[in-house]
């Protein structure tokens, strides 16, 4: 990996330190506190939020109608969430530990705080919560198929492909194969640590 590669790396590990420091600012300025996965909010600002909330009927006739047609085809699709779901937690059960690959963890991949904002009606929270479970198990799955590229084939794409996870940028060059199976198991070893985070794949030479 070249120096330019080497330092962008940096600056996006930089860039990522910077908008949780944001982001933990902003939770002190919406005068809300988290604990654990619960959000909670100054008494205040919950009575706020309840006056703020729109009725169910009031929303079902402003809302647009079409919308509420298309919904058999989104909640349709909790059918292949919930065999996709099962299907990935199952794989990486049996064969991580063949692998020696930390397993990972569920639990950081899905947050349901949307449910606490008291200006959201039932069907609103509903959909959040909805939401909310379909993108955390996509990108839980991502990590565990992530996880499976690094140990089998650490090697990036020579074609610009979009919405690559972030392993990929420290996998090994495209055509690069000087001492390639020391290197992969280089990149094997790398996940049996506790976490197996991003940062923990070796960079390439």
């Amino acid at each position: 990996m070249n120096e330019r590669i080497r330092d962008l790396l940096a600056q996006i590990s930089a860039l990522e330190d910077e908008l949780r420091t944001t982001l933990h600012e902003r939770e002190q300025q919406a005068a809300y506190t988290i604990h654990g996965k619960r959000v909670e909010f100054e008494q205040s600002v919950r009575d706020a939020h309840r006056r703020l909330r729109t009725s169910l009927l009031y929303w079902m006739f402003k809302d647009r109608p079409l919308n509420l047609l298309t919904g058999p085809f989104i909640y349709g699709m909790i059918v292949p969430l919930l065999v996709l779901d099962l299907c990935v937690t199952a794989y990486q059960a049996v064969c991580f530990p063949v692998y020696r690959v930390a397993k990972v963890r569920r639990v950081d991949y899905f947050a349901y705080d949307r449910r606490e904002l008291g200006y959201l009606n039932f069907i609103e929270r509903f959909h959040c919560t909805y939401c909310s479970y379909a993108n955390g198990l996509l990108a839980y799955a991502s990590e565990i198929v992530a996880r499976t590229e690094q140990y089998f084939c650490p090697i990036q794409h020579a074609q610009k492909v979009l919405g690559l996870h972030a392993r990929h940028a420290r996998f090994l060059d495209y055509g690069d194969a000087a001492d390639y199976p020391a290197r992969l198991e280089s990149f094997r070893w790398s996940l049996k640590a506790r976490e197996a985070g991003a940062a923990d794949a070796p960079v390439s030479k």
